[in-house]
């Protein structure tokens, strides 16, 4: 779906997190950054993929990661999901879908016959210099700490 490639400048960005706090990507320049895209809050998949980063938090930070979750979800919803699942990292409320289109992550999509557009599923891997180094599209809910890593 994206066109994104490791070595591509990651684009820029500013979203707000579930708490109204402001990101960019120059916020995160000087530190390694994961930007995972995922469907919807509080859904099994996305449960299971940010519990899983979640988990393996300590093992990111002490690699110099920062994790950003990004979905076209509520501030409200973002913070739901947060709190219920006590993630660690911020959850990007995306609403009006300008992250999620920069990365080209926003395509259709097929669930049990039906089609319509969506996210899918992907992880972006930024350097400290704001390049990609890695783009994951085929997320293991359950094992995507050690796909990254």
């Amino acid at each position: 779906m994206t066109t994104l490639q490791p070595g591509d400048k990651a684009p820029q960005f500013s979203a707000k997190d579930q708490d109204g706090n402001l990101h960019r990507l120059e916020d995160y320049k000087g530190k390694k950054l994961v930007v995972f895209f995922y469907p919807k809050a509080s859904t099994p998949g996305c449960t299971a993929e940010a519990c899983n980063l979640r988990d393996n938090w300590k093992t990111f930070q002490a690699k110099g990661y920062e994790i950003l979750g990004v979905s076209a979800d509520s501030e409200k919803r973002q913070q739901n999901f947060k709190e219920k699942y006590e993630l660690p990292f911020p959850l990007l409320a995306d609403e009006d879908k300008e992250v999620i289109n920069a990365f080209g992550v926003w395509g259709p999509k097929k669930f049990m016959g039906k089609e319509y557009d969506g996210i899918h599923r992907t992880t972006f891997v930024i350097d400290e210099n704001g390049q990609i180094s890695d783009v994951i599209t085929k997320v293991k809910t359950k094992e995507h700490a050690s796909q990254i890593l």
